[in-house]
């Protein structure tokens, strides 16, 4: 039991689940945390007319009445939570400047944690100075902006090795801009005759070469399952993007090889080209057959425990 406790609110828009166990790592510390996810908070339109209206106000900028109502419903939450030693937000640019300064006046310090480049996010820029403290994965956001640096981080961690695997390699996202890539790489596993399951998540599409595709989003819980019977993951970074995705980190934690076109992991302490290979033109590569016939090399304890949500979460609330 530790003598600190704190009272701690988290604000997130958790789509996928992974914000959930940053709560649970700071209730497994003794702090009391108030998860307020607004990804839960559904909005009806009240009328055809409101459908109509928010279409064309959101689209130029103007207004978004689902985001009013995110701010609005995240006040009421919150109305009785008194003396807030910390409050946290992830992915705060859906949130108004009053509706910030409102929780912050409540809170003794107020961090911000930005999990995609300001880029594509440029709203972000706006609320940046209305904290105590922001963190960035983006090396190249921390250098423009002054923001401190920190990575994502390992939910899930297993210190036993998978007897027998389903796959040689691994992964799902949805269908954007990196579809192509997605293409090119699955198509170069089918030519080696590697066994891999890369899952598209889309409602648009349904059929492509080398490719599987989902209408329903999978749970973490399901994903976990798809990487624990798979031998190695892979990662497809966004080309706005240099910071490291949670495949990675999920790779680190499952002990687990990794194929990535993010080259700037050759960077992190845990690199090691024995388990992580590195696609640096999707264009023209090839993957070598001892790759997928090496043995995966042990990563030093010292440096997994840095990246593991019990350890990651100290510095948010210090």
């Amino acid at each position: 039991m530790i003598q600190n406790k704190k009272n701690i609110l988290l604000i997130t828009f958790d789509n996928w689940g992974y914000n959930q166990y940053i709560a649970d790592a700071l209730e497994r510390k003794s702090h009391f945390v108030k998860h307020v996810n607004f990804h839960d908070f559904k909005y009806k339109y009240p009328s055809i007319w409101h459908k109509t209206f928010n279409f064309f106000t959101k689209n130029i900028g103007i207004l978004n009445l689902k985001y009013v109502h995110y701010n609005h419903v995240i006040l009421k939450e919150i109305e009785n939570f008194e003396n807030i030693d910390v409050s946290i937000y992830i992915k705060a640019d859906f949130l108004s400047q009053k509706t910030i300064k409102a929780i912050n006046k409540k809170s003794k310090k107020s961090v911000l944690i930005i999990s995609d480049s300001i880029n594509r996010y440029p709203k972000t820029k706006n609320i940046l100075s209305l904290f105590d403290q922001v963190f960035s994965f983006e090396k190249k956001d921390c250098k423009k902006y002054n923001l401190s640096f920190k990575t994502n981080f390992i939910y899930k961690y297993s210190d036993i090795a998978t007897p027998r695997f389903r796959y040689k390699v691994f992964n799902i996202s949805s269908l954007d801009k990196r579809f192509p890539v997605f293409q090119k790489i699955a198509k170069r596993l089918y030519e080696m005759k590697i066994d891999y399951k890369i899952i598209i998540f889309t409602s648009k599409k349904d059929k492509a070469p080398y490719l599987e595709f989902s209408k329903k989003p999978l749970s973490i819980s399901e994903i976990n399952k798809l990487q624990e019977e798979s031998e190695i993951l892979l990662d497809v970074h966004r080309k706005e993007q240099q910071g490291l995705s949670f495949r990675v980190f999920e790779s680190l934690g499952l002990h687990k090889k990794l194929i990535t076109t993010n080259t700037d992991i050759v960077n992190y302490d845990f690199y090691k080209s024995q388990n992580i290979f590195v696609i640096e033109d999707e264009n023209n590569f090839t993957i070598p057959e001892s790759f997928f016939e090496a043995p995966y090399s042990k990563i030093p304890e010292s440096l997994v425990e840095k990246y593991r949500v019990e350890n990651w979460v100290d510095e948010l609330i210090s």
